[in-house]
């Protein structure tokens, strides 16, 4: 049994191994579900944003960049947590180290890369928002936009070395070595979660305090953002749809993410919490690579018009 107190011991599967085979079993197809409706939203969004030149949008463009990481934890991590639930505890793969650097690796690189995206996104929309156009379109070139992407994906690159420490089970050094890795990765989601509120709490003021600032942008603002293109409603309609669809994101947000990032410091500062929450929080974390396609695109007039156009 992994030590509760680990990050090694990352999935909630292995979390709850000592416990009944029907909590394993439920996870399993709950994973199931997670890894087939998660695969099939990212791979849709990707596909409306190149099959659709309306929807090539710099802000789209970021939230492709977080659906493709996003797969990488749905179509190539979620099943193989689904298949944990099946196989008997003394199975020799599950203990293999290699193996568990492999979907270690996968878990990271996905999730740093979807969490990177959030914030490109929000801050693409900060300043589309907030700062005058010409600002906009000297900072969003196509050659900007590319660098920031590929960015997210080095950035991500970077935890790799941390990788044996994560997964290595067993020993006090470990242990130890998790536990600082933890708190560092609970710290900078804390920091890029206190970024992308800024962010959309910056958005949220601006469009309550003044419309007409919203309605001379040169953009096609009402598609970047996540509240309807078209028809426009009125004036203070408007501004009270669109700061309770971002402050809805935001919650849907720190719902998914901050379960975790609590539950590693206390894992770090006071004593470990029960298996059951760590999972649970893992759980959320990871249920956010299936939710964001829908967190961006549900209020989009333009992706349902191109979603319909598309689906018999």
């Amino acid at each position: 049994m992994p030590n509760a107190s680990s990050w090694s011991a990352s999935s909630p599967l292995l979390l709850l191994w000592e416990d009944s085979s029907g909590t394993r079993i439920f996870l399993s197809l709950l994973y199931a579900v997670l890894a087939i409706s998660g695969t099939l939203s990212n791979v849709m969004v990707i596909y409306l944003v190149f099959s659709f030149k309306k929807l090539q949008t710099t802000s789209n463009a970021f939230i492709v960049n977080g659906c493709a990481a996003d797969l990488s934890v749905c179509a190539l991590w979620m099943p193989q947590e689904a298949v944990l639930g099946l196989l008997p505890p003394n199975s020799s793969s599950l203990r293999s180290a290699e193996y568990r650097l492999l979907r270690g690796g996968l878990l990271g690189l996905g999730l740093t890369v979807s969490l990177a995206s959030h914030l490109l996104v929000a801050f693409n929309r900060y300043v589309l928002i907030t700062k005058l156009p010409s600002v906009y379109q000297a900072l969003y070139q196509r050659r900007h936009t590319g660098c920031m992407i590929g960015l997210s994906w080095a950035l991500a690159l970077l935890p790799v070395p941390l990788l044996p420490g994560l997964w290595t089970l067993g020993s006090a050094q470990s242990d130890g070595s998790s536990r600082y890795t933890a708190l560092l990765l609970a710290l900078a989601v804390l920091g890029q979660t206190a970024l992308l509120l800024h962010c959309y709490l910056g958005i949220v003021r601006r469009v309550r305090g003044s419309a007409k600032r919203v309605s001379v942008l040169n953009f096609h603002l009402l598609h970047q953002l996540p509240f309807p293109a078209a028809p426009p409603p009125p004036r203070r309609a408007q501004r009270r749809l669109s700061s309770v669809s971002v402050l809805l994101l935001c919650c849907v947000f720190l719902l998914g993410t901050q379960p975790l990032v609590w539950v590693s410091l206390l894992g770090f500062f006071l004593r470990p919490a029960p298996p059951a929450l760590q999972a649970a929080s893992w759980l959320l974390l990871c249920s956010l690579s299936a939710l964001n396609p829908l967190l961006y695109t549900w209020r989009s007039e333009e992706f349902r018009r191109a979603a319909r156009s598309v689906l018999p």
